[in-house]
């Protein structure tokens, strides 16, 4: 599994970039991943000083940290302190200019030219100093195309030719557009991290001598916390004193408050509204729902999407190639061309230098994703990479379980109907006792069922219990052979009974091998299940599928009142797995399927799917393992707001590409016919780079999306 570092004092995405690589190819690491979004790396390595020596050879202000070091807030802080020094380095060198420029003509013929060349050699040196001094960090590393490199030879390039002006000016606006790409790349972080800003602080700790605040880490199960009203709820635990309603939003996106009383569990990260709660609790905090949740969402940007791996191999291949068409633009055309002079063509030469760094495309794109990540995350959908993201945005098949998925999965005992001689009371005992160790829904709706009637259930009458997966389960009860499941079970046990297909969950029990009848089994269909298939089918999902294991009859009506393209009922955990993959080869070249389901029964196939989704999981651990996005409530309108916002951010991060791209390639070219200067070029690098980061951030809006169910 891989460690998780903090890291201080990386400013550049493209050095995030270069570190990556470089570790990679270190002997002992199997896994190394830079998230520049979130300042973090992720690494797998046997020898840890030996990567810190690495980094540092590439770029010494660059150092990893434990992750309890808060890199986040101590970079904002930092940034702060940096933008201020900046500024100033930026006005004063932009004073010298504008004195040099004042001068210019005035000493141009005079003895004081001495004094004009040496505010304009002060304010150039001034505004470029530390890009000298990271252009000579990665020139002895043997890096010939790092911006800061190819902006010393444009420059200088331009001092050559007499171009002096021009080289102070460009670079101080190459120094003024580094300051507000930082100051912009700095509020995106803040804004991402402001909507993970859930993490409790601290922790009302009842002692024998009182009330003491300590941090969350250090309260230990089964301790009581007491929770003020206003205040996060620390860690999961269960009331024991108090009654109030608490906001969840943190978690599940849902702005409706819910109400809490004795033997309510809660989770860490809800917020208490009205009144004081006191609570046992249940879960150390590394482990408690709050802490698994920002811990999958930092980590996300760890699993890169196939765009960002595509633009950080362009990247490397992109920058070589301008500057090779920069050499071929200075030399080629005076040597070929009758009449053309050097000077000319160096020049156009050097404005496409300054135009070479792909900074918009390596800054943004991480950006966009880790918004859309974090937007969601708000929302109370879970989605473990940005690879998802592309994967969700790209789904034209949905398939669904039923139970718990499109229905409410609360179960009630409807009906018990017994044959052969065995009455109401007996056929229900018996299959409370023989379902008395089994955690399914329905199990515990038989369960509880005898229980309201007053019926005495004795555990230790049941002498094996045997889990039947898809079918249902067999127990050893007081020397009876008991039998409790499916239809589908019967036949496999060729087991003769007279009913199979039923409106209901028909559960039958068989005694001794003998059919003893059967408990229908009541569930309704979600209030926002129509609502949340209309909107998928106008997002444009062709094709929406139901997979169960409930009896035919009861799935045909689920999917008859939900208009679905088709069903499949009556379905053992391997028969769901097998239609998936048939559903996947019916599928055209680049449509994705996504399944639905309750993260835990329905672990196999929601790993086969081409991305698993989890619904209504949490507080469970196997469903936040299993699934790729994981979303946090029952509520199959989620769903439709997870498409929503992976594809929009594809269309920013697809923005951002061709709108750099673009930009690039006519500067390129109106540098070669002479129709641009160095400062027009050096614009039109940060200006894309700027438009590109603060595109990124559009996805973080909470009014962004429109309301529309077929806006896409």
């Amino acid at each position: 599994m891989a460690n998780v570092y903090n890291i201080k004092g990386l400013d550049c995405a493209s050095c995030g970039s270069k570190i990556e690589d470089a570790i990679k190819k270190l002997p002992g690491v199997s896994y190394a991943v830079v998230d520049f979004a979130n300042l973090r790396l992720h690494l797998e390595a046997i020898d840890l000083n030996r990567v810190r020596n690495e980094i540092m050879r590439i770029d010494p202000a660059v150092e990893i940290l434990p992750v309890e070091y808060s890199s986040v807030k101590t970079q904002i802080q930092e940034d702060v302190f940096k933008a201020r020094r900046e500024v100033g380095i930026i006005i004063a060198a932009l004073l010298l200019f504008m004195l040099h420029a004042y001068f210019e003509e005035r000493f141009h013929e005079s003895d004081w030219v001495v004094l004009d060349y040496g505010l304009a050699l002060t304010a150039y040196f001034l505004a470029g100093i530390n890009v000298y001094i990271s252009a000579l960090r990665t020139f002895r590393r043997g890096d010939f195309f790092d911006e800061n490199v190819l902006m010393v030879v444009a420059t200088l390039g331009a001092i050559a030719i007499h171009s002096l002006s021009e080289a102070v000016g460009v670079m101080i606006f190459f120094k003024a557009g580094e300051f507000l790409q930082n100051l912009a790349v700095a509020r995106s972080r803040r804004s991402i991290h402001a909507l993970l800003a859930s993490r409790p602080d601290s922790a009302n700790l009842e002692t024998a001598e009182g009330i003491r605040q300590v941090p969350p880490e250090q309260v230990q199960v089964g301790e009581i916390i007491l929770v003020k009203p206003g205040e996060k709820v620390p860690l999961d635990g269960e009331v024991t004193a108090g009654q109030s309603n608490l906001d969840a939003s943190a978690l599940t996106g849902e702005s409706a408050p819910q109400s809490a009383r004795i033997g309510d569990l809660l989770m860490a990260g809800m917020i208490n509204l009205t009144a004081s709660l006191k609570l046992r609790v249940t879960k150390p905090f590394n482990e408690s729902s709050i802490a698994k949740v920002l811990e999958l969402v930092e980590n996300a940007s760890a699993r890169k999407a196939a765009t960002e791996k595509f633009i950080t191999g362009f990247a490397r291949w992109y920058t070589p190639i301008v500057v090779a068409v920069a050499a071929g633009i200075a030399v080629l055309p005076p040597l070929i061309l009758a009449g053309e002079d050097f000077k000319t063509w160096i020049y156009r030469a050097l404005v496409v230098l300054v135009i070479s760094c792909p900074c918009a495309l390596v800054i943004s794109i991480p950006l966009g994703y880790f918004g859309g990540i974090g937007r969601a995350s708000r929302q109370g959908i879970l989605i473990k990479g940005s690879n998802f993201l592309d994967t969700l945005s790209a789904v034209k098949t949905v398939v669904f379980d039923k139970t718990g998925t499109l229905t409410q999965g609360d179960f009630q005992v409807q009906k018990v109907v017994p044959v052969n001689g065995y009455g109401e009371q007996q056929l229900l005992e018996f299959a409370a006792l023989a379902e008395l160790q089994s955690s399914h829904p329905i199990a515990k709706s038989i369960v509880a069922k005898c229980l309201e009637m007053g019926l005495k259930l004795d555990n230790a009458s049941v002498m094996e219990h045997i889990e039947l997966p898809g079918r249902g389960v067999r127990a050893l009860v007081g020397g009876h052979e008991i039998l409790v499941g499916s239809d589908g079970l019967l036949h496999h046990r060729q087991i003769a009974h007279d009913v199979c297909d039923l409106e209901a969950t028909a559960v039958h029990v068989v005694i001794d091998g003998k059919y003893a009848g059967y408990i229908l089994i009541g569930d309704s269909i979600k209030a926002d299940a129509k609502e949340a298939i209309m909107q998928l089918r106008g997002m444009g999902i062709e094709r929406i599928v139901m997979l169960t294991g409930d009896n035919n009859c009861a799935a045909k009506m689920v999917a008859d009142h939900l208009e679905l393209d088709a069903f499949h009922a009556e379905l053992l955990p391997e028969d769901k797995v097998r239609l998936l993959e048939e559903i996947q080869l019916a599928c055209h070249s680049g449509e994705k399927v996504a399944f639905v389901g309750d993260g835990i029964n329905d672990a196999p196939v929601i790993a086969r799917a081409d991305v698993g989704i989890a619904m209504g999981a949490l507080g469970s651990d196997a469903a936040i393992e299993t699934a790729d996005v994981v979303l946090m409530t029952d509520s199959p309108l989620k769903m439709v707001q997870a498409i929503k916002i992976a594809r929009q951010t594809r269309k920013i991060v697809w923005q951002n590409i061709v709108m750099a791209l673009w930009i690039k390639i006519v500067f390129v070219a109106l540098g070669t016919m002479g129709m641009a200067s160095m400062w027009e070029a050096v614009f039109a690098d940060m200006g894309v780079t700027l438009a590109a980061i603060l595109n990124s951030t559009r996805v973080l809006r909470e009014n962004w999306f429109p309301k529309k169910p077929g806006f896409l």
